[in-house]
């Protein structure tokens, strides 16, 4: 039953893309992926021999970080054949850090395989990457792996999948034997048997098909017979049929099996043992009969100017009738829901967009206006690799195309077919293809690549937002340079990833999904580049603030050393600015918030000497009489701002504080601008050492999302962490927890919360400006 690997389905298909697969293999970390990817590259005979995750030897698993820690970090494309189709397949990572993957490779894909493992069931992050394609409306079938370990059942992962995923399961397998016993499966659609004898199974051949094993007929009659009346339930055509005859032919219920896997109402459940080569023909046999290709799904529609106003992909669904014009939905993104996930479209709705009428279809036709999108780029030992699926049009190497966004013209270089980390080139890629592309200099993730003369912007991927940040810095000053490159190609390559310097300590800051995923980003700096790189936790940027004042301090300031002298007399009083209570800084956009990129928030007003714009401080002259001229007035204020880069405390900047200039004196020959400015500096200094001063810390308000039977550990770690709560909302079975918590508590906050919540917590921040810090000055706020 192994397929020819050297099958060109462009050369033998006569309509080719009712002959193509696109498709994706999800899952929760460990639950298989990887292993059914290279029995299916084996049982297609893409590949002559079965690698293993744990000896890392599989096909998709190439970089030397996934082989070492056993797990999928990066999606990784293959291509192979199957019963004259050709199949485009993507294994995507497990690991929640790595969901962006997952984002990015959904956006492209036209079908996917769940995996479920057979003991856990649907665990934490097979509900998310569910609800990820639920989001894009890919279709779905479901593969149960692992039915030889001990534990394993079909029926408690289906009653999971309806109960915790909301589909409704269509089981069209009977597993042959249990947990050990496992040797093969009732076909229930056929009612025949496959079966795979263990000497049969080292060769790597394809099951035994023989009649119904008689220890199983009734059961089987049984399977059967609840098969058909739940696709009767959801399917007219089906139930016409069951009404009017005894049973549902096996024609009729593949095609409605086919119809409600495309519209998402019913989600088709097969299983076995990849690890054992147990199961995987008929899956690839149920890919083929039931997930859709190119021209199975509504065309792309993209916005004809240069904004990117109309969505890509929307809920793939049937016609619901003949009409050629039906498309693709799309539109804007639908809002989340409490548990941070977006919920899917009904079935063919569009959603409103304001540019529907400047749209522009683009239907799968190797003989339209040629159209595609970047989903992956990657830089590589022979060049750039930027990654395509090809949505309309035909492309070939030397072809000028334009990147519609940017609007800028590339050149194709060559034109790769993927095989992981191997590459074949080809002459050309049409509609319905994935491919690697090497010659574009500056398109980027998410850029529409068209035809020049029919420009078209599809709507980019959506990049989550980062959690968790670390500073790194090079070992040595030389590196510096390097580094700031490596880093630019790794935010390139990984769009989740994204790196900044922090204007006030200086660090380069590194943010991303996880710690994990931060882990994996340094190491490939480390080893790709061969850099020495530091790491360490960034320093949240501390403030100091005026707790009660000081009036009436006079400073004199003289100097002289030949020549002009200077001589400047200032008095002055400071007091907590009164907008913030306590003498703690308001809220983001008041005077000491941290509304501000700087950390700070807008500005008090001011008299007099006016404010000169330094957030959380207010100046203001009182003097009467013209006994300091307004030119030194200004200069004294700007000396104020000068003394708030470093307060007494520690070094850290000072705010929350207003400064009024009660009185001063002048000298004939002697003053100037720059004698006044120097003197406001050393008074103000002086000022804030007399004055009782406090520490601030940053602030940040998070909202964590947790199912209802999660709320009482993580009510426990937010007050460990000193947070405060502020309120709670119950919805659909989960928890939106409010609270106030200090930001130097939250870093390592992601990976606890998914520890403490089995990966189902989420949460999100936002700046919340500042408060007093309790007690002694904490660790990790130095004095600068």
């Amino acid at each position: 039953m192994r397929a020819n690997p050297h099958l060109h389905l462009t050369d033998h298909l006569t309509e080719p893309l009712t002959g193509v697969r696109n498709l994706g293999i999800l899952a929760h970390v460990d639950a298989g992926k990887t292993t059914i990817t290279e029995r299916i590259l084996y049982a297609t005979g893409a590949v002559h021999r079965r690698g293993e995750v744990h000896d890392g030897t599989t096909v998709t698993d190439f970089d030397s970080q996934e082989r070492d820690r056993g797990i999928t970090i990066f999606a990784a494309a293959v291509s192979c054949a199957w019963d004259g189709h050709r199949i485009n397949l993507i294994d995507t990572p497990g690991h929640v850090d790595f969901s962006d993957e997952v984002e990015r490779s959904l956006r492209v894909l036209d079908g996917a395989v769940a995996v479920f493992d057979g003991v856990a069931g649907v665990e934490p992050q097979s509900e998310s990457v569910w609800r990820q394609a639920d989001r894009h409306g890919v279709p779905r079938i479901a593969f149960v792996n692992k039915l030889d370990r001990a534990g394993a059942d079909l029926d408690a992962v289906a009653t999971a999948i309806r109960d915790r995923l909301g589909v409704t399961p269509l089981v069209v397998q009977l597993p042959i034997g249990r947990e050990d016993g496992f040797t093969g499966v009732v076909d229930l659609p056929r009612m025949r048997s496959l079966v795979w004898p263990g000497d049969r199974e080292a060769a790597g051949e394809g099951p035994v098909e023989g009649p119904v094993p008689d220890g199983l007929r009734e059961e089987a009659h049984r399977r059967r017979r609840l098969l058909e009346e739940a696709v009767a339930g959801l399917h007219p055509g089906a139930l016409e049929e069951f009404c009017a005859e005894p049973a549902i032919s096996g024609e009729t219920l593949a095609a409605a099996l086919r119809d409600l896997t495309r519209t998402g109402e019913g989600v088709v459940v097969l299983c076995g043992s990849a690890y054992r080569n147990r199961g995987i023909e008929p899956l690839l046999d149920a890919v083929v009969a039931y997930l859709p290709s190119p021209l199975d799904v509504p065309p792309v529609r993209g916005a004809s100017s240069g904004e990117a106003r109309v969505g890509l992909v929307g809920p793939v669904a049937p016609p619901a009738s003949d009409d050629p014009e039906r498309v693709r939905p799309t539109g804007p993104a639908t809002p989340s829901a409490p548990d941070g996930t977006t919920p899917a479209r009904p079935v063919g709705q569009a959603t409103p967009s304001a540019a529907d009428d400047a749209a522009q279809v683009r239907r799968a036709d190797p003989a339209a206006p040629f159209a595609s999108l970047v989903f992956k780029v990657s830089s590589t030992a022979t060049g750039r690799l930027a990654y395509l699926r090809v949505y309309s049009g035909t492309v070939r190497k030397g072809d000028v195309v334009l990147d519609a966004g940017a609007g800028r013209t590339e050149r194709i270089g060559r034109i790769l077919r993927v095989q992981a980390d191997r590459h074949t080139e080809v002459d050309r890629a049409v509609a319905g293809d994935i491919v690697a592309v090497v010659g574009l200099k500056t398109a980027r993730t998410g850029a529409t690549l068209c035809a020049p003369e029919a420009p078209l912007v599809l709507e980019p991927p959506v990049t989550a937002d980062p959690v968790v940040s670390v500073a790194v810095e090079a070992r040595g000053r030389a590196d510096a340079g390097r580094l700031a490159a490596a880093l630019a190609r790794l935010a390139e390559e990984d769009p989740s990833l994204s790196v900044r310097t922090d204007p006030e300590t200086g660090q380069t800051v590194l943010s991303g999904m996880g710690e994990l995923h931060l882990e994996v980003a340094v190491e490939k700096i480390r080893r790709a580049h061969g850099l020495a790189v530091g790491v360490g936790r960034p320093r949240v940027t501390y403030r100091e603030t005026v707790v009660r004042g000081v009036s009436g301090l006079s400073y004199r300031h003289v100097k002289q050393d030949g020549g002009a002298g200077q001589f400047a007399c200032v008095v002055l009083g400071v007091e907590p600015l009164g907008s913030a209570p306590d003498g703690a800084p308001g809220a983001p956009g008041e005077p000491g918030g941290i509304g501000a990129p700087d950390g700070s928030g807008g500005s008090g007003g001011s008299s007099g000497g006016g404010d000169g714009g330094t957030a959380g401080f207010v100046f203001r002259s009182a003097v009467v009489g013209g006994r300091v001229p307004k030119e030194y007035v200004r200069a004294v204020e700007a000396g104020c701002r000068d003394a708030l880069a470093e307060g007494p405390l520690g070094g850290h900047p000072v705010t929350g504080l207003r400064v009024t200039l009660t009185d001063g004196t002048t000298h004939p020959k002697d003053s100037s601008e720059m004698a006044f400015r120097t003197a406001g500096r050393l008074a103000l200094r002086e000022a804030l050492r007399a004055c009782a001063m406090t520490l601030l810390e940053p602030m940040a308000e998070v909202t964590v999302t947790v199912p209802d039977d999660a709320v009482g550990g993580v009510l426990g770690d937010l007050a460990a962490r000193r947070g405060r709560v502020s309120g709670s909302v119950t919805r659909a079975g989960t928890v939106a927890v409010t609270a106030t918590v200090p930001l130097a508590e939250l870093f390592g906050y992601a990976t606890a919360l998914r520890g403490r919540t089995r990966g189902r917590g989420t949460f999100t921040s936002r700046a919340a400006g500042y408060a007093p810090v309790p007690g002694a000055v904490p660790e990790g706020a130095p004095a600068r």
